[in-house]
């Protein structure tokens, strides 16, 4: 079992920034990668980014490239998304997940290839 606590997320303000982190503890010996969802109700789970724990290749949304990093640090078991340039669009409860496999390019984007999940955290932008 693996266990993840992602940090508050919070109100701000649009063209503003935000920096989520999610920590895993457990079994992280069987990380593969480390993934960012988000959710607004009513609406299924969405990829945001993904990082391999070997070798840190990232992988974006289109919605997201360009604004959003993901990032891990091994040694803390820790998996950071820095979001720069909000837009109220990017309100949503943002889950962090671990994937236990590595998995193709198709397949990183979708919430069955991964394995725990956070318990999300609220992030609201206003207009």
């Amino acid at each position: 079992q693996v266990q993840l606590v992602e940090s508050w997320g919070g109100l701000v303000q649009a063209g503003g920034s935000v920096r989520l982190s999610c920590a895993a503890s457990g079994r992280t010996c069987s990380i593969a990668a480390m993934g960012w969802f988000r959710q607004t109700p009513g609406k299924e789970r969405q990829f945001v980014a993904t990082v391999l724990w070997s070798g840190g290749a990232a992988y974006y949304a289109d919605s997201v490239k360009g604004r959003f990093t993901i990032s891990r640090v091994n040694g803390k078991n820790t998996t950071y998304l820095q979001m720069n340039s909000l837009k109220p669009e990017d309100t949503a409860a943002y889950y962090c997940a671990v994937d236990r496999h590595v998995h193709g390019a198709v397949e990183r984007t979708t919430s069955r290839a991964y394995d725990y999940w956070g318990q999300g955290t609220q992030v609201t932008v206003s207009s």
